[in-house]
């Protein structure tokens, strides 16, 4: 059984979404180091995957707290373009570990870690959307998916 993909493709080609596109490969090429090889000749491929929304990979780390971590790691690398976007969420070391990770401009989501018993945990798992307060009034920010429901508070001269 072929579970769906745990990201998925945003509309690109919409009003106001500005995904920083073009001048990557424009400001390369035709540098003394390209000259002198034979890169200049070669396609003009991404650097950057653009377009891809992965909040149903966070979803799903969220709801697999406490579960062995090699069995999430799997079934969730089987399910992306690339594993990178998990450790966004979960940290590697002890030193990245992070309450809570800011993803885009108004997503935040609780910072993940792997346990001395294999297990997927919450760095703060106390932590919930009425302890954070908005950065900004003009965007509807969130935590694990929950809109805050702290007031913006302008920041005192």
């Amino acid at each position: 059984m072929v579970k769906e993909p745990l990201y998925r493709r945003v509309n690109t080609r919409a009003r106001a979404v500005h995904h920083d596109h073009g001048g990557d490969y424009r400001h390369q090429r035709n540098t003394k180091a390209e000259r002198v090889s034979d890169v200049t000749r070669g396609s003009m491929r991404r650097r950057e995957r653009r377009g891809l929304d992965y909040t149903p990979l966070f979803r799903f780390l969220l709801g697999k707290i406490g579960e062995d971590w090699d069995e999430v790691r799997d079934e969730a690398a089987a399910r992306l373009d690339s594993a990178d976007p998990i450790h966004w969420l979960v940290a590697r070391r002890p030193h990245e570990r992070r309450e809570y990770v800011r993803i885009g401009e108004a997503s935040y989501y609780s910072g993940l870690y792997v346990d001395d018993d294999n297990r997927l945990r919450a760095v703060a798992p106390e932590l919930g959307a009425d302890d954070l307060a908005p950065a900004c009034p003009c965007c509807t920010h969130t935590f694990n998916g929950v809109r805050f429901t702290r007031k913006y508070l302008p920041p005192l001269c």
